[in-house]
């Protein structure tokens, strides 16, 4: 009966957990579904996960008695091979005036390290393992034309440890370097900047320095940047032994070929240029009465100083090369160097290209201003002031005015005429209309004086004392028309001497002024000349025009 009674009870109890497993499946079914999803799948985890375990005991195996300090070669008379690389992303910017290049690059490293190897049947299947950079030993390269603050601005990355040894440690980082700026060709310029690395503390006896690629640089994912276009990234291993001790060092440089997008500075610097200096040379047709030749030259003037001092605020000053044709314009950058003296650092290698042509078209400018205070004196020159030298009067009224093509009306001029008139210097005589009436006026008075006495006395001698009341009539009246006719004279003479005195300062105030043409004239075309050769010779001389 106590038997029975138990197996009652059991099955009672059994059937209250039935229950109540069925009330709990029910609750979880209608009000926490989620609950029983987190259920199902925690249930179908395994019991437990041995990869955390196996990582753990192999870090704990391998770093037990790991010394960082140590360099991890199995022999220590061997160097470290280590392969160094370099992917360029991005060129963020090139400080002309600071000389300075800043970058985003990843280095890549990749070296083998003897104390870091296990077998990975014993560790769970592990293959490899990511470990701090201070937690192992990490070779000391550093870039050495750096120019950070903090000198070396990589971000700290965990090292890729492989079960047979071999790490792989690739670091991002902002890079700025110093960069040797050479701007003789700006803005049609190609700069190359080094990017040097090496070991600070380690000997080539010690690491074995390498490219990993002998292409040099990867620019697989490289960034377009919006100013520069980049040519290259050639990479070269270097060796060098230092006097003060036998070991070899060594380095790999990194060159990052990059070329100037002209475009920006084609349109905006070079074609205003160009239009500025077209305006001087209309300033050579303005005639010299209107008063504004000057003017329109200074404005000119001070408008290329505009121009060139934007050139200066990009451009370091530079003084170890000078383009060829900088030589003959040295007089006329009094301006242009008071201002970059103002905005430039004192370090120089090389006067830019445009910075040159500027200088040519500022020197055109003011030489134009000169020459039109030379025209506009020539203008306004007379009689009175100045008198024309005879080397003037040939070249300005005679063979200028023949090779140019010039001439007065009324004077043409011919090589035939050239000649006759040199010929005929000496013997030149100038015949007026005035001149003629005078002589005319001369010989009618000469014929009066001869006449009248002789013809009177002669009337006397005939008629006798009846008629001496008539001749002293007669003679009176004669010698009273000679005075008049000498007032007359006098006055002609007065008038005739003025008209010539006239003549003659008119004709030398009309020679001034066609001086002043023909060196307007002269300027005009010399000036247009040396404004399109200097345009050409820039352009051809640049190494490119445009760059896409």
């Amino acid at each position: 009966e106590w038997c029975v009674e138990l197996e009652k009870m059991k099955s009672r109890d059994a059937l209250r957990d039935r229950e109540s497993t069925d009330r709990t499946c029910t609750c979880l079914w209608r009000g926490k579904p989620l609950l029983l999803v987190y259920c199902f799948v925690f249930l179908s985890l395994p019991s437990g996960s041995l990869q955390g375990y196996y990582e753990r005991l192999l870090l704990d195996d391998l770093l037990k008695k790991y010394n960082t300090l140590e360099r991890p070669v199995a022999n220590e008379s061997e160097p470290l091979q280590l392969a160094f690389g370099v992917t360029l992303m991005q060129i963020l910017d090139v400080d002309e005036k600071g000389q300075i290049l800043t970058t985003n690059c990843w280095l890549h490293l990749e070296w083998n390290d003897y104390n870091m190897r296990w077998n990975s049947s014993d560790y769970g299947g592990v293959m490899d393992l990511r470990i701090p950079p201070t937690k192992l030993w990490k070779p000391d390269i550093l870039m050495y034309n750096s120019a950070d603050e903090k000198f070396d601005g990589t971000y700290q990355t965990n090292v890729v440890v492989r079960n047979n040894g071999s790490c792989l440690y690739v670091p991002p980082g902002i890079f700025k370097s110093t960069c040797k700026i050479d701007i003789t060709w700006f803005p049609f310029d190609d700069q190359k900047c080094k990017m040097k690395f090496g070991s600070w503390t380690y000997n080539g006896h010690q690491i074995d320095l390498t490219l990993l690629s002998e292409e040099g640089g990867d620019i697989s994912d490289f960034i377009p940047n919006g100013e520069w276009d980049l040519i290259g990234v050639p990479a070269e291993r270097e060796v060098h032994h230092y006097s003060c001790c036998p070991e070899p060092y060594v380095d790999v440089t990194f060159m990052v070929h990059i070329r100037r997008r002209t475009l920006y500075y084609f349109s905006n610097l070079i074609v205003p240029c160009v239009l500025i200096s077209s305006m001087a040379l209309l300033g050579f047709t303005l005639p010299p009465d209107s008063g504004e030749k000057l003017t329109l030259g200074v404005t000119i003037l001070l408008s290329l100083t505009v121009f060139l001092n934007m050139v200066a605020e990009k451009m370091p000053s530079t003084s170890d090369a000078i383009p060829l044709i900088e030589v003959t314009i040295l007089l006329s950058l009094t301006v242009f160097l008071n201002l970059v003296a103002e905005t430039l650092p004192p370090v120089s290698d090389a006067i830019p290209l445009l910075g040159t042509y500027f200088n040519c078209i500022m020197f055109m400018v003011a030489s134009s201003v000169v020459l039109t205070v030379v025209v506009l004196n020539y203008h306004h020159r007379n009689a009175g002031t100045h008198e024309m030298a005879s080397w003037l009067r040939t070249i300005f009224l005679q063979w200028l005015p023949w090779i140019l093509r010039m001439s007065r009306p009324g004077h043409k001029i011919t090589k035939k005429t050239l000649l006759l008139k040199h010929k005929m210097k000496e013997l030149e005589l100038k015949e007026r209309s005035s001149r003629s009436l005078l002589a005319n006026v001369l010989d009618i008075d000469d014929d009066f004086r001869g006449s009248v006495p002789n013809s009177t006395t002669g009337f006397i001698r005939v008629t006798g004392n009846s008629i001496d009341d008539s001749t002293n009539y007669s003679y009176h009246y004669c010698l009273q028309t000679q005075r008049e006719l000498q007032s007359i004279l006098k006055e002609l003479r007065f008038i005739t001497n003025k008209m010539r005195q006239e003549d003659e300062n008119q004709e030398v105030v009309s020679d001034w002024k066609f001086a002043a043409m023909v060196v307007d004239r002269f300027c005009l075309i010399v000036f247009t000349l040396f404004t399109v050769i200097a345009t050409i010779a820039v352009l051809l001389t640049a190494p490119h025009i445009l760059v896409e």
